[in-house]
């Protein structure tokens, strides 16, 4: 009787034990979500854990926002949010790689272009797909991954470096302007197939945008002009991303 009543208690106080990890289990699952949810909310990032390890979807949309605070009806891509953020997935052996999903219609040129030159630098894998639109300093923050997609309706446009209000001492501000714009041709020709003479003529062609200099590219043409690697969506972003990440892991 004793022995029956001991067998008893214990496949209870095992039941009892198994539930209660299985209730934690449920809770961490269910607090890691809400977690996700929030930092999607607050940044558009993801993190993706996938058949080749953790990766990070890095989303650039709305206007790459600089020193100033754009307006609470503006959507934004903070610089001082995915500068750490990309320091960090460098240095965490927990990321395989990253994917950078880009929708800009461009913005502040300085920050744009520290995300750019950050995104180049990493060790981890990187592919970029333009949806939508990736304008402006969207260019550099395009070609700055290992490889680029956009898709077919995607459009980039290429424009000289401007800015909107009131300068005293014009020929100053022109020699900044034309600084500015010599890194930018710099980077976006060091990292695609394009050459700079036909890059600053794209951004001086005066036969396309309507009271205004520049070109804009849809789809194919992008990869025509040898900016961006390949036409495609989604699906063929992440096939070439775990195809590095396979290419890099072998490597180490």
């Amino acid at each position: 009787m004793n022995r029956e009543k001991y067998r008893t208690d214990f496949n209870e106080t095992s039941f009892d034990k198994n539930s209660i990890d299985e209730k934690e289990k449920k809770q961490k699952e269910l607090e890691n979500q809400e977690k996700q949810a929030e930092i999607i909310k607050e940044t558009g990032q993801v993190e993706i854990n996938s058949k080749k390890g953790k990766i990070y979807l890095l989303s650039i949309i709305g206007e790459v926002e600089g020193h100033d605070v754009l307006s609470s009806n503006s959507k934004t891509t903070k610089y001082e949010h995915i500068l750490p953020k990309l320091a960090e997935i460098e240095e965490n052996n927990d990321y395989s790689g990253v994917l950078i999903i880009i929708n800009t219609v461009g913005g502040d040129v300085e920050s744009g272009l520290a995300i750019a030159e950050m995104i180049s630098s990493l060790s981890k894998p990187k592919v970029s797909l333009v949806l939508g639109g990736s304008h402006s300093i969207g260019v550099p923050l395009a070609v700055s991954a290992d490889y680029s997609f956009i898709v077919p309706t995607g459009t980039m446009v290429i424009h000289p470096v401007r800015m909107n209000g009131m300068f005293i001492g014009a020929p100053q501000t022109y020699e900044y302007f034309k600084l500015i714009q010599d890194r930018i041709v710099g980077f976006v020709t060091e990292h695609c197939n394009i050459k700079a003479e036909e890059f600053e003529e794209m951004m001086l062609n005066k036969g396309i945008m309507t009271k205004d200099l520049g070109t804009i590219l849809v789809g194919n043409e992008a990869v025509e002009k040898g900016i961006i690697n390949e036409l495609g969506g989604i699906s063929k972003a992440f096939e070439k991303l775990y195809s590095l990440i396979e290419e890099n892991n072998c490597c180490c």
